[in-house]
Parts: structure tokens; sequence; C-alpha cells
């Protein structure tokens, strides 16, 4: 999933201004993407059948690392980020300072196989995890790529910021997804 994840984010703005250099970025991700599909081990992890496409969700009260999380996770985050480490936490502070305050589901991370996009399986790996989201909680995500606005649009997600990672870095667009309880 690592390898899946490195290839549909290899061209994602946060990851160009992270890693700047496209040999390192191409290096780095997997080893950022093992970091991170081991923290998302406390909500949902969800693939495709075929590994076209995954997802990874973070229960509510969970969608920010926590400094024990942190700490355990520090010498492979390290390992991960080399020298990008500060660019990689002022896209994650920023995250954190634009993230909701009432209970949602996290959409923390959505990719597709570069190879396999257009025909349907990143759709199908977000509609998973939302069809195992209570009705009763919204499902919020945070994209650096304008043209997924659409996507997530037509998936039910509503744009509700658009803001900008401090210090030269890119430009994010928060969106949110409500639910009806059923009558």
């Amino acid at each position: 999933m690592a390898s899946l994840l490195a290839r549909a984010f290899a061209d994602d703005p946060a990851m160009r201004w992270i890693f700047p250099d496209p040999v390192d970025r191409m290096r780095r991700l997997p080893r950022l993407f093992r970091v991170i599909f081991d923290s998302d081990a406390r909500g949902m992890r969800l693939v495709t059948p075929g590994g076209e496409a995954a997802t990874l969700w973070r229960a509510p009260g969970r969608s920010r690392a926590g400094r024990w999380e942190t700490l355990r996770r520090a010498i492979p985050l390290v390992r991960a980020l080399g020298a990008a480490r500060g660019r990689a936490m002022a896209v994650a502070d920023a995250i954190d300072a634009h993230m909701p305050d009432e209970p949602f589901w996290y959409l923390h991370i959505a990719g597709c196989d570069p190879r396999h996009q257009g025909r349907g399986f990143g759709a199908a790996a977000v509609r998973g995890g939302l069809a195992r989201v209570p009705v009763e909680l919204p499902a919020y995500l945070e994209t650096a790529t304008e043209a997924n606005l659409g996507f997530y649009g037509a998936l039910g997600f509503a744009v509700t910021g658009e803001w900008r990672v401090p210090g030269g870095g890119p430009r994010f667009w928060s969106m949110l997804r409500r639910t009806e309880r059923p009558a």
C-alpha cells in the first residue's frame, strides 16, 4: 500500500513542496506512507480488491496524532522525511489548525495508482469508507490538488475553506461531508 500511495502522491502539490527534488521524493514517499499507514491503524485502512486505490481514515477524536503516537513514530518519521522535516511539520501544523471543532471521521489519505485513475477505483475506495461512517457524523478531508474538488464534490463533500501553508507552502481546500439522519 505504501508503494501505491507513493505513486498516487508523486505529483501532489504538498508532496512536491515537502520534497522538491523528484528523485528524493520517490525514494522517501514509500517510507513516509509506511509510517502513515501504521499511525492510522486505529481508524479504517481500506484498499480496493485489486490494489488500485486506498484510503486511510482516522476516527473521531483521533484526527491529530497525539504526543505518545508522535514520540513512538519519531525515529521512522525522521528517517522518512530527512531534511524535509521542517516543511512537513509546517504542512501538518497548518492542516491541524484548519480541522473542524466538531467530531468527524477524517479521510486522512486517499490515493489511486495513476495507472488506474479515471476508472472509478478511487471513488470506490472513498465510498467504502463513507459507507462505514455513522450517519450522524460528518466526514472531513483536505486536498492540495484543485482538480480533486470536483471528485470529492461528486461524493458529497463541500468546500468549507481555502488556505495556504505559511512560509510559501501550497494552497489547500478543506472539505466536509454532512449526512442526514434517515427520517
